[in-house]
């Protein structure tokens, strides 16, 4: 519930010139699972068509980067070219996922979105906020990188993440 909470309010306190600016401290590496844990190993899921997915099923399989999103954020959208850039750049080298948080959404407008907008990453639908709390999203925009071997390489907050050098990290390179 405090993932939920947190993910609502994020938009407030992510706005250029808030009253309440997340520090930029937060913004990489500094927040949700530490840097060199293991990722969770089962977390329920749905597909966008409502059946049940487990995010372990590419832990400890294959790098991942699972971007905690929303349609509503200005952060998620500001990180969709550089998502869009590292689809092409790193196509078979690690899996892009979108977790979508349940908060002002719903699966139909999720699905909706994805569909109109093209995005590059496999999407799936946190409706009990199960995944938000396994990884510990602070707000949407939050990614975390996942290597071969299922360890926390990066994790980050925020619009202006360097996606390139996270997924470099997830990729060993």
């Amino acid at each position: 519930m405090a993932a939920a909470i947190c993910i609502a309010a994020a938009p407030l306190l992510s706005i250029p010139d808030s009253r309440f600016p997340i520090p930029d401290a937060l913004y990489a590496q500094e927040t949700g699972l530490p840097v060199g844990s293991k990722a969770p190993g089962s977390v329920a899921v749905e597909t966008l068509d409502g059946k049940p997915f487990d995010l372990g099923e590419y832990v400890g399989k294959t790098p991942v980067l699972i971007e905690f999103w929303a349609t509503w954020c200005p952060n998620c959208k500001q990180l969709e070219p550089a998502i869009t850039a590292a689809s092409k750049k790193y196509a078979g080298k690690i899996k892009l996922v979108a977790v979508a948080v349940s908060v002002n959404q719903s699966p139909t407008r999720v699905k909706a979105h994805v569909e109109k907008h093209g995005m590059p990453m496999e999407v799936y639908y946190d409706r009990k906020g199960n995944a938000a709390d396994a990884f510990d999203a602070a707000a949407t925009s939050y990614i975390v990188v996942i290597d071969k071997s299922g360890n926390v390489v990066y994790t980050g907050l925020g619009g202006t993440q360097n996606i390139d050098a996270a997924i470099q990290k997830g990729i060993g390179g």
